[in-house]
């Protein structure tokens, strides 16, 4: 596990780089698949990091607690899929296992997650109906995996927007392993 911080390569109101990727559940996904969504949340993720693990229900329950015309999370694992316990196969288990409620993507040739300047699991980029970037950061602000949660940053970040309300901050790096390049 090598420690890493989330750095803002993409920045406020940038437009989110558009994908076509293949999800757990066998179907291609794009950005265009979630255009009836006010909001968007892209979060880079992979199956054996700990800060993952730790924030994996936190993001199953931020899911459930918005309809999905308003908020929908996508969730894309970008690890070399030759490292131990990541590749498709091991998604489809981490899915069924966590009770995922969203779609969880493969970028396998690793080129999303450069377009969008992700280094870290979990790395969260929320995006507003025309997909612009308002917010690239934390969860929540449990920094470490043992941690339990006290704010709920990105659930007060979508409460915010979908009541025109601004946000405290457009980034705010979130912590976790880092990316595993292909060499």
């Amino acid at each position: 596990m090598v420690k890493t911080e989330s750095t803002q390569a993409l920045r406020k109101n940038q437009v989110a780089p558009n994908f076509t990727l293949l999800g757990t559940d066998d179907q291609d996904y794009s950005l265009e698949n979630f255009s009836s969504s006010k909001l968007v949340l892209i979060v880079f993720i992979c199956n054996h990091c700990p800060y993952v693990k730790a924030r994996i229900h936190d993001l199953v329950a931020l899911q459930s607690k918005f309809d999905r015309s308003d908020f929908q999370v996508i969730a894309i694992n970008s690890n070399d899929p030759n490292y131990q316990d990541e590749g498709f196969v091991n998604m489809k288990k981490f899915s069924l296992e966590y009770g995922l409620n969203f779609p969880y993507l493969f970028d396998e040739s690793q080129i999303v997650a450069r377009s969008y300047g992700a280094v870290c699991t979990p790395d969260p980029f929320l995006f507003d109906s025309e997909r612009k970037l308002i917010y690239h950061g934390k969860i929540n602000d449990a920094i470490e995996p043992g941690m339990v949660p006290k704010v709920q940053t990105m659930e007060l970040n979508v409460r915010k927007v979908l009541a025109g309300q601004p946000l405290d901050k457009d980034f705010d790096p979130s912590i976790g392993c880092s990316i595993k390049w292909k060499n």
